[in-house]
Formats: structure tokens, sequence, C-alpha cells
């Protein structure tokens, strides 16, 4: 998803966590003063949409649209998809290094860097879906466009992850706004996959299998290559417009708080990642749900290519993708339930593993609409654990390194950064090793018959290796030392620190 794009997502708190300790009174005015209304959790969680609908719309449809509209060689769009993964990846721990040092200013620390990438993620988010007029320098536009509007979107979403961290000093609060903003961004996904797959897949260039000649495969009277191209200007403007309003509102309805309380560890960017590695329960956490993300990502990747040319649902390729998001969303309320009542690690067990028989069935059984919009709502179900899960056990390993560390503060946006270095590094992998995969194969760019061979290929990358990766990543969750009893414990234990903390701050106020 986005996406396994999917992602920096600061998702401390969509349990509902009871306080921990019920017998400390706070005063009332405090309590007050950290208090978020209800328009304040939702102008925030209105501020992680651009990320999830952006993703969501380039993890599913910019392979497509390299291939078939732009009409790139496999090869060539492999190498676009890579690079640009790559340094959106180098640009993470990069941007959350600079964002840990960054200086209070009169509208905050986070908010400048969110209202200053705003305006130049729009322009080249939109330069992305713009085919040039010219056949020699594309590769290099599209490479220039896409790590630049990655670059940018970095800039935007590392300080909005971090930003929960000083919307409110109160736990509770910050739980309870991660919670709205986990729905927003869910629905995110979803408006991202409506918007460009029902205005795109309207205008497609190519008509069903059974319209077309086996024998000769060009495009009939009648289908336009640059309809298709409009259309995709088309919805790469309205989600533009998305994006600005949802930046503008963030703007307007968050005011940051500045923490007075603690000062920050200074640290050199070597000395942040020698920090972080060094954390057993996080490298674990990475390492594990690095696989388990690639598979997915594998699956977001290629499933477009999968239903167009494998399936032959050409005309219904955006409907089932809908129906994948709009499954994740409306489930997304279950999985909470069942972290609260049996835990994080028994949901990754069961809410991950959930996908793969109906990975294997999509491919074992002779293509039919019915079965797969079937298919696609049970997978819908995994997605929803995928995209959510990862992002509900980061917290605690945060929580974890500051009761182990009590004098480190203020280093929790390098968690997350480095996080997602990880996890969009191998998306860049992964789609770079797929869409090499396909030139291999013998696909052929602009035709709407690709061969056998490249159906074949595509049932390989959508069905047994991501089964294989799920395994792989789910065996090495198992060694992920932080249970509930231990998570339950850390918590305790950041309350007491707290309450001793400002204690001590009001004793020195008074005196």
């Amino acid at each position: 998803m986005a996406r396994g794009e999917g992602a920096e997502q600061y998702a401390a708190g969509l349990l509902s966590v009871k306080p921990i300790n019920t017998e400390v009174k706070t005063a009332k005015p405090k309590d007050q003063r950290n208090r978020l209304s209800v328009c304040n959790k939702l102008c925030y969680a209105i501020g992680g949409a651009p990320y999830q609908i952006t993703g969501s719309a380039l993890g599913f449809f910019l392979q497509l649209y390299l291939l078939d509209v732009a009409q790139l060689d496999p090869f060539h769009a492999s190498i676009i998809l890579f690079v640009g993964r790559a340094w959106d990846a180098v640009t993470d721990p990069t941007v959350g290094f600079f964002v840990s040092r960054s200086r209070w200013t009169g509208i905050g620390r986070m908010m400048p860097w969110i209202l200053c990438s705003t305006p130049f993620a729009v322009l080249t988010y939109f330069l992305i879906w713009y085919v040039p007029p010219f056949e020699e320098g594309k590769i290099v536009w599209y490479l220039i466009f896409y790590c630049l509007f990655q670059s940018m979107q970095t800039c935007f979403h590392v300080p909005y992850s971090a930003l929960t961290m000083f919307i409110t000093t109160d736990q509770k609060e910050r739980d309870s706004a991660t919670a709205y903003r986990m729905m927003v961004e869910v629905l995110g996904t979803v408006l991202g996959t409506a918007i460009q797959g029902q205005i795109v897949g309207g205008a497609s260039n190519c008509p069903d299998p059974d319209e077309l000649d086996s024998s000769n495969s060009t495009i009939p009277t009648g289908y336009s290559l640059e309809e298709t191209k409009q259309a995709y200007l088309i919805a790469s403007g309205v989600i533009c417009i998305i994006y600005v309003c949802c930046a503008a509102v963030l703007f307007l309805g968050v005011k940051e708080k500045k923490d007075n309380g603690r000062k920050k560890t200074l640290l050199t960017f070597r000395q942040g990642i020698c920090l972080v590695m060094s954390h057993g329960p996080y490298v674990k956490l990475v390492i594990g749900f690095l696989f388990t993300s690639l598979a997915f990502m594998l699956l977001e990747g290629n499933f477009a290519l999968f239903i167009t040319y494998s399936l032959g649902h050409r005309k219904h390729f955006q409907n089932i993708l809908l129906v994948i998001m709009l499954s994740g969303t409306l489930t997304i309320p279950w999985w909470q339930w069942f972290l609260t009542r049996f835990g994080k690690k028994k949901a990754v067990y069961f809410g991950i593993s959930w996908a793969v028989p109906f990975m294997l069935l999509i491919v074992c059984i002779k293509s039919h609409l019915i079965i797969s919009y079937l298919v696609s709502v049970a997978a819908g179900v995994s997605v929803a654990a995928a995209f959510l899960l990862p992002w509900s056990m980061l917290p605690d390993v945060v929580d974890d390194f500051k009761v182990r560390n009590p004098d480190i503060h203020g280093h929790e946006a390098l968690f997350y950064s480095f996080y997602v270095f990880f996890i969009k590094f191998a998306s860049g992998m992964s789609l770079g090793v797929s869409t090499l995969s396909l030139k291999f194969a013998g696909y052929v760019t602009g035709s709407c018959i690709q061969p056998e061979a490249v159906s074949l290929t595509l049932k390989v990358l959508v069905s047994p290796v991501p089964v294989a990766l799920i395994a792989v990543g789910l065996l090495i969750l198992r060694t992920y030392p932080i249970d509930e009893e231990r998570r339950q414990g850390n918590q305790k234990l950041l309350q007491e620190m707290l309450d001793s903390e400002s204690e001590t701050s009001a004793l020195g106020s008074e005196v």
C-alpha cells in the first residue's frame, strides 16, 4: 500500500489505552490545557491524507503508466522505479536527522517543513503524470520529477509524523489523535485508488481481450492513447488540489506546542544511526516487517498488470483495486478490537498470514470475474493488518528505548525515518526487479496483448514470491521480544517518569 509507500506513520495510539496509573491525580487546569478538541484531532488527521492518496496512486498505477502510457522500455521503467524509491529511502533518515535538529520558529519546529515543501510536492507530482513531447529524454524527465517529488513528500511527512509529540503532552490525547489519523489515512488510500482508478479506468486505450484478434494486438479504431494521457493528468490535478487543501487544514487547525520540559541530546548523523540500530527490539521489528512489507509491495506494484494481462479483466481492474482498499478500510475497527483483545504479536501472525491462501487461490483457479472480486474482499482484510500493525508496534519500540535510555531525548523521528528508509529501499528493489523480470519475459510496450511468459511472470510475482517473503518475515517476528506484559510495564515506567518531571517542573516554577 501506499503507501506500502505506506508510510512514517507515528501510529502509537490505534489502541484504546487505559490510564496507566489511576492513583495519580493531575490538576484540572493542566488537564484542560493538554486536551485536544475533536476539531483539532480531525485537522491533524487530515494532514496525513496527502501521503496516502499520492502513495496509493503511485503504488498501483505508476508501473502501468510508465509501460503502457509513457510507453517506456521495461528496463528504463525499472530504473526509474528503483532509483526513485532508493532516493526516497535515502532522504528519509536524512530529513529525519535535520528535523530532529530544527530550531523553534514562530509557527513551530515541524510546521515550516510542511508548509515549504507543499507547493514543490504538488508541482513535481503533477509533472510525473505528464508525457513530455520528446522521446530521447523521457527517462531523465521521469527520474528527475519522481525523485524531486519523493524528496518534497519526505520533507512533508517526516515532520508530520513527529508532530504527534508536539500537539499535546497527554499520552491519551496523542493516542486519540493518532486513531483519528489512521482512519483518515486509510480513507486516503481508498480515495487515491478511487480517483486515479475511476478517472483513468474510464479512458483505457485498449479494449477487452475478447474484442481483440489474437493475431493482431494493435489498438483498434476508437481507442485513443491521447485520451488516456489526458485522464492521467486530470486525476493528478484533482489529487494536487486535495493535497493543498489538506496541508492548509493542518496548518490552520493544529497548533504546535513547544516542549520546554526536556533538552534535546544533540547527536551527529553517524551517532544517530548507531543509536537506533543498536536497539535489539527495533532491529528485529524492522527486519521482520521488511520481509512482510516487501511481499505486499510486490503484490501492490504488479496487481494492476496481473488483473489486466493474466486475468483479462482490463475494464474492471480499477474496481477490483478499489474493492481491496474498501475491504481494508472497513476491517480496521475489527483489527483494532483484535489488537486490544489478543495482543499485537498474535495479530501479526493471524492478520498477515490471512492473505496467503487467497494469494495462492487467485493464480490456481481459472480466471473468473466474480471469484476475483471475492478474493479481493478477503485479501483486503490482510492488507488492513499489514497497513496497521507496523505503525502500532513502532511506538512500543520507541517507548522501550526511552525506558532504557532515559537521558536521551528528542530523537523519535530517527526511529520512524530509518524504518521507512529500509521499507522504501526494499520497495524500490521489488519494483525494479519485477519490472526488469517483465522485460526478460518479453513484455511488449504499447501492446494490448502480452506473451504467455508475461502472464506467468506476473503470477509468480503476486503469489509464490510474496508467500515466501511472508513466511520469512513471520519467522523473524517470532523473536521480537516486546510482548504485552513488557509493553504495559514500559508504559507504566514512562508515566512515572513523566509525573516525576511534572512535579519537579511545578516545584521549580513555585520557587
